[in-house]
């Protein structure tokens, strides 16, 4: 069977197939723009999911993430490293700690809202503003179905327990 008889008997893509190529490709290229931040994908994760939920126990928020718990710790390690998080003592549970973003970590969330749009934007270029909205109603609704949580990215489940928040660059396009 000669090459073009290969292409030729092979199925188009499915709609599997394509969520995957696509998603493949907006995986690696929202690394490369939150890069620019000096971000991974998990830790601007994180710091969106606090964003959203503040005074969360780390917990909760690896509950939320679908991560363990030691996998998040060091991602709230590194991220309070560098004043973006800010752990407070939780006054109902002195036992535990509320997770809150610092004054810096609210800045770098408008620096991640703005890279998130460009990025959305950009994915998007070949549809008008009524195809965006049916194609994320559909997808919303394929995800629901599938049991996956609103906002959070599967990725999380599978962070490398030896260094969760900067993960290989191979890693990065599971986020």
């Amino acid at each position: 069977m000669s090459p073009s008889e290969a292409d030729s008997a092979l199925p188009a893509g499915g709609g599997a197939f394509l969520l995957t190529q696509l998603g493949t490709h907006a995986a690696q290229a929202f690394a490369e723009r939150i890069a620019e931040l000096d971000l991974t994908p998990p830790q601007a994760g994180l710091l969106r999911a606090v964003a959203f939920g503040p005074g969360r126990s780390q917990q909760a928020l690896a509950q939320q993430l679908g991560t363990a718990p030691t996998r998040l710790v060091a991602l709230v390690d590194g991220l309070e490293q560098r004043g973006l998080l800010e752990r407070r003592r939780n006054p109902g549970d002195r036992r535990l700690h509320a997770v809150h973003l610092s004054v810096a970590g609210e800045a770098v969330m408008a620096d991640i809202g703005r890279v998130s749009r460009d990025h959305d934007d950009a994915v998007l270029s070949a549809l008008d503003p009524a195809e965006r909205e049916q194609l994320r109603a559909l997808l919303a609704r394929v995800a629901t179905d599938r049991g996956l949580t609103p906002g959070v990215h599967p990725g999380y489940r599978t962070l490398s327990a030896a260094d969760p928040g900067s993960p290989s660059r191979e890693d990065r396009a599971t986020y």
